[in-house]
């Protein structure tokens, strides 16, 4: 996921996303802990989109105050 793709979605489709995504770091985090845990690599690329998304909702939100 790149932030082009990102800036095309509306904040409500942005939201649903991030909270898709926590829910993912969530699942990932446990699996770490109980030793379950495939591939450690998706715990970082999915701490990256959600703070793409964060970032993304962010500009949005400054951009909207600013009109």
């Amino acid at each position: 996921m790149n932030a082009k793709e990102l800036q095309d979605k509306t904040p409500d489709q942005l939201r649903d996303e991030l909270v898709t995504l926590k829910k993912e770091a969530f699942n990932l985090r446990f699996q770490q802990a109980t030793g379950q845990l495939e591939n450690p690599a998706r715990l970082r690329t999915v701490k990256r989109d959600v703070a793409r998304v964060k970032t993304v909702l962010n500009q949005k939100a400054q951009a909207a105050a600013a009109e």
